[in-house]
């Protein structure tokens, strides 16, 4: 079992960056796929960004060429780097860790995305 714990949301300008990050604990990090979800209100979850523990990566369309996922196993935190954020990346960003079909979620991170 893995706690995650996000970190590195709030209020940016349309255009602006910010990066995300999730800590793990409790377990071997390095053997987990690890994903973001986000969820905007009155909208399902979605997946925006996933990396398997061999480092292969797929996002959603919608953020593809603007949002970089990486982990960091040395230091159990993977990352969600996102650039040129608009307003529909508004949303709570949550952290996802998979493993032999158990799945673990982080409490979220609200990212807000307005002028």
């Amino acid at each position: 079992q893995v706690q995650l714990v996000e970190s590195g949301g709030g209020l940016v300008q349309p255009g602006g960056s910010l990066r995300l990050s999730c800590a793990g604990s409790g377990s071997t990090f390095s053997v987990y796929t690890m994903a973001w979800y986000r969820q905007a209100p009155g909208k399902q979850r979605e997946l925006v960004a996933r990396m398997t523990r061999g480092g292969s990566t797929n996002y959603a369309d919608s953020v593809k060429g603007r949002f970089t996922i990486s982990r960091d196993n040395a230091k159990n935190t993977v990352y969600l780097q996102m650039n040129s954020l608009n307003a529909e990346d508004t949303a709570l960003y949550y952290c996802n860790a998979v493993l032999m079909g158990s799945s673990f979620w982080g409490q979220g991170t609200q990212v807000t995305v307005s002028s």
